[in-house]
């Protein structure tokens, strides 16, 4: 959710207070309000900028980059259009609409674009930087090709430390620590000074849960610029992970996180989106009524963000809001930009549908999250119990066998909903009416066995209830009791050893399940070892544990009339 610049760029140099109209005529101020996150000052100098030095190429770029900071990609293309109109070879114009281009996902126009720059770049390595940025702009971050290209911008400059801190993000969000490391140390050997390298390195550090490095790198940014924000900023999100990662620690952790954020907000001009920034911080650090709170206000104030929708969204509904949470929700995903859509709003949105019980919108909605994002394990048990209420049995199967292999949080207990799902799936295809009727497909009992077998396999004591359904379900493969061949033998028989090891008394269920397991053998032993005696006993047995067992029934009255026996 966070925005991609910000992520990756990291910030430059120090931080400059709102001022004078000086400012005004100064790109290298209007540069660093960028920096330091200061987007609506920034972009106010630069509109200032295109239009009292309006030939100036480089003025249109870096306003254009704004507008993709504040993720606005077409206002930014229209600006970045602006300055090849002002200067037709102007490389950095190029970069900024490939990069527009990558966010919305054009990736010919990319491609096209980023490649006029550098052909235009001669022996200026910014093209090189933006070109490399583009590359790792959400919503499909290359950082293959954005080591190479700014490897090739080190080649044409090697003592500008930007490339390097670019550089060093790339390889940081390939968890190539090392390549990252020594990136960021070679920026800072060209520029002691440089925060935003410190801040990086920092971030670094915070990866590996290196929680006392990574504070002590956003420290020594803050002696070099102590009105660098962006340290800050980052300082808190790492309290926020130091939380989640130590519970012991996470109450003082989180609440220092909090402090730390307000200083950054405090350091930058409290826009739209310094302050939509401070809210997906809010959500991280599962301040949720805050969260409401912030995110509420930001959709009232003047000019704001459509995106304060998705926070009210999120907010609402973990603090038991539904009925806002719903509206809210609802005003995002059908107002956005289909392309500002992310996994997670389905994810929330289907949530919502669920507390609402509109199972069929919730059905759609979060099998549209998991396509869209295959690590949202936990919604296939969601998916699945829609399903099986549904009695759509092997589609909850499917989603239970999803949910167990993708998902932390499965139990045992998932497993047999795994392995019930297709038992009865089996079930309904072999009492089916439908014309022409179905062949019952064996491999549902394979996997219902290997679910129940994978339960079997982690616990000590063999379970009554798995045990019985691993027999019902190897008997629903004998289709013909008058030629049984056994397959369920040796589950019945452990179903007895394991019922008839329970203290007395016994419930009413288990005398059921024995009287089943006794009949299964009775009619065993009359129909394959035609052994009336033996038959006998067990249906005795099975009478005995259940006087209501319709198959001991029929085998007393068969036998009465000497109907039974006739291989003996």
């Amino acid at each position: 959710m966070k925005n991609s610049i910000n992520k990756i760029v990291g910030t430059a140099a120090g931080l400059v207070f709102i001022g004078s109209s000086v400012f005004a005529q100064s790109l290298a101020d209007a540069k660093k309000a960028i920096d330091a996150e200061q987007y609506q000052k920034a972009k106010s100098m630069l509109k200032n900028l295109t239009t009292t030095q309006a030939t100036k190429d480089e003025n249109f770029f870096y306003l254009g980059w704004v507008y993709l900071a504040q993720e606005y990609p077409d206002s930014a293309k229209a600006v970045f259009t602006k300055g090849l109109a002002a200067n037709p070879k102007s490389a950095l114009n190029y970069a900024g609409l490939g990069a527009a281009a990558r966010v919305n996902k054009d990736q010919a126009g990319a491609t096209t674009n980023f490649n006029q720059a550098i052909t235009l770049a001669g022996k200026d390595s910014k093209p090189y930087l933006y070109v490399g940025e583009g590359y790792m702009l959400d919503p499909a971050p290359d950082a293959n090709a954005a080591i190479g290209i700014l490897t090739k911008g080190i080649a044409v400059n090697n003592k500008d430390p930007e490339l390097y801190i670019a550089l060093g993000d790339a390889y940081r969000s390939q968890l190539k620590s090392n390549e990252a490391y020594k990136a960021y140390t070679e920026a800072l050997n060209i520029n002691p000074k440089s925060a935003t390298a410190k801040v990086a390195t920092g971030v670094l550090w915070r990866l590996a849960n290196n929680w006392e490095d990574s504070e002590k790198e956003f420290k020594d940014a803050i002696a070099i610029d102590p009105n660098y924000g962006p340290a800050y900023r980052e300082w808190a999100e790492t309290d926020v992970r130091w939380a989640q990662k130590v519970p012991t620690q996470a109450s003082a952790k989180i609440n220092e996180a909090v402090e730390q954020y307000r200083k950054f907000l405090s350091l930058t001009d409290m826009s739209i989106e310094s302050r939509l920034r401070y809210a997906d911080f809010l959500y991280q650090a599962g301040k949720f009524k805050d969260l409401q709170t912030e995110a509420t206000a930001i959709a009232q104030s003047p000019n704001a963000n459509l995106r304060a929708y998705r926070y009210i969204g999120y907010a609402a509904f973990e603090n038991g809001d539904a009925a806002t949470a719903n509206t809210a929700m609802n005003t995002w995903m059908s107002k956005a930009d289909p392309k500002r859509i992310i996994p997670y709003d389905y994810y929330y949105l289907g949530r919502i549908q669920l507390k609402a019980k509109d199972t069929t919108a919730a059905l759609k909605t979060l099998e549209k999250t998991v396509q869209m994002d295959t690590t949202q394990g936990d919604l296939y048990a969601d998916i699945a119990k829609i399903y099986y209420a549904k009695r759509q049995f092997e589609k909850a199967g499917d989603n239970y066998q999803q949910y167990v292999s993708k998902s932390n949080k499965a139990t045992l207990n998932d497993y047999f909903s795994e392995g019930f799902s297709y038992y009865f799936a089996y079930g309904d295809q072999l009492s089916s009416k439908a014309t022409p009727k179905p062949v019952a497909d064996t491999m549902l009992l394979a996997k219902a066995d290997s679910a129940f077998a994978h339960i079997q396999a982690k616990i000590a004591t063999p379970n009554t209830t798995v045990t019985l359904y691993r027999a019902r379900l190897y008997d629903l493969k004998e289709k013909d009791r008058n030629n049984i061949q056994g397959f369920a033998k040796p589950y019945y028989e452990k179903l007895i050893t394991v019922t008839t090891a329970k203290p007395a008394p016994l419930a009413d269920a288990d005398k059921k399940n024995l009287a089943e397991a006794y009949a299964y053998l009775g009619a065993f032993a009359e129909y394959k070892e035609k052994d009336l005696a033996k038959a006998t006993e067990n249906y005795t047995k099975a009478r005995e544990n259940d006087p209501t067992n319709s198959s001991a029934a029929n085998f007393f009255s068969r036998k009465a009339k000497g109907g039974t026996g006739k291989g003996k």
